[in-house]
């Protein structure tokens, strides 16, 4: 299952992120859009609540203003380690995905699930599990946290990419 999520170099989809966390009495919702390419990584476009930009590539989270300047974003070790994570999964990086998780599926190539929890003992004192489902292409990821913290995003009009824009190929370090 995991190969077939890497039969599209490039993916475009619409996303609503909702994450609870037990400090707090409501979810947080957000919605945007993000691009995924293969071996480069994935433009995390926010736009309702607010307006943000994240380039997330290899170990690298960034800030794109509006010119597509990036600034690094400090202190979100967690936030880098999880994208890293979930490009592998997404590029089907089978090597790099089973030596970091346990791996169980679960359904067909039409609507499957799979569900990922870490191997290693310091990531598992922070992070749960992870679940992805979808069926041609990936339409949702939980990641649940040993805190209680949960995050839930949903993709929809999830499609091939098509040609990248001359501030997405800088953002992700493309020709």
């Amino acid at each position: 299952m995991l190969n077939q999520l890497n039969q599209h170099a490039a993916v475009r989809a619409a996303f609503t992120q909702q994450r609870k966390n037990p400090a707090l009495t409501q979810p947080q919702t957000s919605s945007g859009q993000l691009l995924f390419v293969a071996a480069h990584g994935m433009l995390w476009q926010v736009q309702q609540p607010y307006q943000e930009t994240l380039a997330l590539t290899g170990n690298r989270v960034a800030r794109l203003d509006a010119r597509g300047n990036a600034q690094p974003v400090r202190n979100e070790r967690g936030v880098s380690q999880i994208s890293q994570m979930l490009q592998s999964m997404l590029a089907g990086q089978l090597d790099a995905v089973m030596r970091q998780f346990n791996v169980s599926a679960e359904g067909t190539a039409a609507q499957w699930t799979l569900h990922f929890t870490p191997k290693q003992a310091r990531v598992a004192q922070v992070l749960r599990d992870i679940q992805l489902d979808g069926g041609a292409y990936l339409q949702g990821i939980r990641i649940d946290m040993q805190d209680g913290a949960q995050t839930d995003i949903r993709m929809t009009d999830t499609r091939d990419a098509g040609p990248l824009g001359e501030l997405e190929k800088r953002a992700l370090g493309l020709p």
